[in-house]
């Protein structure tokens, strides 16, 4: 085992009152966070994400107006929403959660201006 020897400021050492047997396990969370950060396998494909999917086949399952407007995601995926935007509120958010929330942000920007296009009676693609 390799032994690391700290100098911190009065003031982080008083924040950093952690069991000597739990900073271990701190440390080497924070080390495979950092690292998974900057591994290409760390960020999911778009098309690995469900609510991409579900999209993906609700547009190319050629929707009547009407049904562009009415179009909703799903309840399991209006939930995993949910649970991503909470976890993103009280905590750090892995690569592949920022991935997928930020595909979640992408695609409702996208169905957003499909419905207004859709309200104003614009073609879809112009």
């Amino acid at each position: 085992m390799t032994t690391i020897t700290l100098d911190l400021p009065d003031e982080v050492a008083e924040q950093l009152k952690i069991d000597p047997q739990q900073l271990s396990a701190l440390i080497r969370e924070a080390i495979t966070a950092r690292t998974a950060k900057h591994t290409p396998d760390a960020t999911a494909s778009k098309t690995e994400i469900p609510v991409y999917q579900e999209l993906v086949d609700f547009l190319t399952s050629s929707p009547s107006t009407e049904q562009i407007i009415a179009f909703k995601i799903s309840a399991e995926a209006q939930e995993r929403l949910n649970d991503l935007l909470y976890k993103n509120r009280e905590e750090v958010l892995t690569q592949n959660e920022r991935t997928e929330l930020e595909t979640y942000l992408h695609l409702s920007q996208l169905i957003t201006r499909l419905k207004a296009r859709a309200r104003n009676g614009q073609p879809f693609i112009s």
